[in-house]
């Protein structure tokens, strides 16, 4: 492993490059080991298994109403916290 570099090699290096300079081809992520790694792992974080074709107008219709009525309630200064629309102060 190399060793790390100072603020002042950073710096030095940091003022010697230009913008347009492209990318090494074999970079990586900073601080990923392998070029190969993800970036997280499949047990933390999975791949979401929903699709667009999953949002029927339905469940936009459903959604779209529970957050209607979430807003109108707490705009008529209404809080549903707990469950019964209760007034907020």
């Amino acid at each position: 492993m190399a060793k790390p570099l100072s603020d002042a090699e950073l710096t030095e290096l940091a003022m010697a490059a230009s913008p347009a300079d492209p990318f090494a081809a074999d970079a990586v992520a900073f601080g990923q080991e392998s070029a190969g790694a993800e970036l997280l792992p499949e047990w933390y974080m999975p791949v979401p298994q929903m699709s667009a074709a999953d949002r029927t107008p339905r469940r936009v219709f459903t959604v779209g109403l529970i957050v209607m009525s979430m807003l109108l309630l707490n705009g008529a200064g209404l809080c549903v916290t707990y469950g019964l629309p209760e007034i907020a102060w």
